[in-house]
């Protein structure tokens, strides 16, 4: 018998990439970045980073703006959650988008850009609230078409952007400008200083198809602390609007704020810039447990702010606070030592907390208010248990940045437009998330961030802005830094890196073109990709073709071979 050699055959059935079969195919995906993953307003933050770095800046806002209409003042007052979830930062620093993102702001405030609304539906929406969540909602409902009326108590708009964040850190000019340009749009009005009492018999009233509930979290919380000789507590919120509004209430040399959240840094640092000259937080957990920002509370020390940690405000009297020391617990509960101290201190500010009046939705049939003040709603859309009725903000919980009140703002405006449709809103599918283990940076070098002017903390006496804006040239750098995780940014590299020449450029925007009679499936281009937009797939066969042992096609797609 005449012996066959097998080598060929073995090889071929045994062995991935041997021969002129191909067993895996690279394909271009999209994935989503950590970075629009992590932002709570849901910004393409990578679509108009690519803008930016291009100088293609009116582009780059018009991209910011279809997702949030406030890019001057997030730009300031963000925490940038995005920027923690930046891949960048396991090579060298994040991105600065917040830095990036107010240039871009501040650039369509100068040069006048403005909005455009959709042709009128004939649809009207009531938006109680025009803080940060409401005036979210009533944009992203004008662009869909549809009549707008805010409605809020306060003299002037903005919520607790106006009244709630400190002038050093949100200057009024470009706050009171990007709302302008909100209610400037056609078919949106605004009307302050006209409190809703009763949501159904506003609705009722006005004729409105659809109501969203957007009060914020304006009304302080109270802890039950002794006090003697007419001594009286200052509540955070109240001091903080007080001051917004031009007011300087005079709390003395000494002062105790009672919290350690972001507002207690917001009032120690405002106490200061009114005169205070010894200010002392009272906070009942220690160092790892701070539920300020570490960026706030790092600053608040910078100017000064003492912290006394793991104490309570005991009794508040003529000769100032005694303060008791706790133990922190497992379970994140304290418990009083009763070791004592005394801190002088002219007056007490209290920052624990703040909640929502709902008593304009507490009569609704079918609305739930939770015990902690916040309005139950369908997380998906955003709508209460009475039809038509939607809410979003500090009001229903969760995040009470901002940042969260935009997103909501935005997520109820598309679910109020399913619903005036007769339809419920459904959120696209999002693509998978790229992470950093997953990009290959082979001719990436470190990139320094660039970094915003910033006052010296001695400088810092009044309530003029503390951080400055980059320059044009840096603001290109910045956005060039970003690596374009998980997406293509036709760099060339698996076009340079195919053996075969497989690979076809499509043009400017376009991508690139694999062809299958060239490719041999040798991954190369996925390798040399340094975002992770390509993925090596199986080679698809014949649901009746053999397969190996490991799932392999035994005869997989031949490709041809060059001459």
């Amino acid at each position: 018998m005449k012996c066959h050699d097998m080598t060929q055959t073995m090889q071929e059935t045994t062995r991935r990439g041997v021969g002129s079969k191909r067993w895996q195919r690279p394909v271009y995906r999209d994935f989503l970045p950590p970075c629009n993953h992590a932002c709570p307003a849901g910004e393409d933050i990578q679509g108009w980073l690519s803008h930016a770095q291009a100088g293609e800046y009116q582009k780059a806002w018009q991209a910011l703006v279809a997702n949030n209409p406030m890019p001057s003042v997030h730009g300031r007052a963000c925490y940038h959650p995005c920027e923690n979830s930046c891949n960048r930062d396991d090579l060298d620093a994040p991105v600065a988008i917040h830095a990036v993102e107010r240039f871009l702001g501040d650039l369509a405030l100068q040069n006048g850009w403005s909005f455009q609304a959709a042709p009128p539906t004939g649809k009207k929406v009531l938006v109680v609230g025009a803080g940060p969540a409401g005036l979210s909602c009533a944009y992203h409902l004008a662009r869909l078409g549809h009549q707008v009326e805010i409605r809020d108590a306060a003299a002037e708009p903005g919520g607790m952007m106006m009244h709630g964040i400190p002038a050093y850190r949100l200057p009024r000019a470009p706050l009171q400008a990007e709302i302008a340009r909100i209610t400037a749009m056609p078919g949106v009005s605004l009307r302050c200083g006209e409190a809703v009492d009763d949501v159904l018999k506003a609705q009722k009233d006005g004729g409105f198809d659809a109501v969203f509930v957007g009060v914020g979290a304006q009304l302080a919380n109270h802890l039950n602390i002794p006090t003697s000789d007419g001594k009286r507590m200052i509540d955070a919120v109240d001091m903080l609007a007080d001051v917004s509004k031009g007011g300087r209430p005079f709390l003395g040399r000494s002062v105790a704020v009672v919290g350690g959240g972001n507002v207690a840094m917001d009032a120690a640092r405002t106490a200061e810039r009114l005169g205070a000259q010894d200010t002392v937080l009272v906070f009942r957990y220690d160092a790892a447990h701070m539920e300020a920002l570490p960026v706030e509370a790092a600053e608040a020390f910078a100017e000064g702010v003492k912290i006394k940690w793991l104490s309570v405000v005991d009794h508040f009297g003529t000769d100032g606070v005694t303060i008791e020391k706790v133990t922190l617990n497992p379970d994140g509960s304290v418990t009083p030592t009763g070791e004592t101290t005394h801190l002088p201190a002219d007056a007490v500010v209290m920052a624990v907390g703040q909640h929502s009046d709902l008593s304009l939705v507490k009569k609704v049939p079918g609305v739930t208010v939770n015990t902690h003040d916040t309005i139950d709603v369908d997380p998906a859309v955003l709508m209460t248990g009475q039809p038509g009725i939607f809410a979003g903000g500090d009001c229903i919980g969760g995040a009470r940045t901002m940042t969260a009140a935009t997103g909501h703002g935005k997520r109820a405006a598309r679910a109020i437009d399913a619903y005036l449709a007769g339809r419920r809103y459904q959120h696209p599918d999002t693509h998978p998330l790229v992470t950093a283990d997953m990009l290959h940076l082979p001719d990436y070098r470190e990139a320094a961030r660039q970094k915003q002017p910033v006052k010296d903390s001695e400088d810092r006496k009044d309530f003029s802005e503390i951080t400055g804006g980059l320059t044009e040239k840096a603001t290109r750098y910045e956005a060039g830094r970003c690596l374009s995780c998980g997406n293509c940014y036709e760099c060339d590299n698996c076009y340079a890196a195919c053996p075969e020449q497989a690979i076809t450029r499509l043009g400017h925007g376009n991508g690139y073109s694999v062809s299958l009679d060239l490719c041999s499936g040798c991954a190369v281009c996925a390798e040399q990709c340094p975002c992770h937009a390509i993925e090596m797939m199986p080679e698809p066969t014949d649901a009746a073709a053999p397969v190996g042992s490991l799932g392999e096609p035994i005869t997989p797609t031949q490709f041809k071979v060059r001459a």
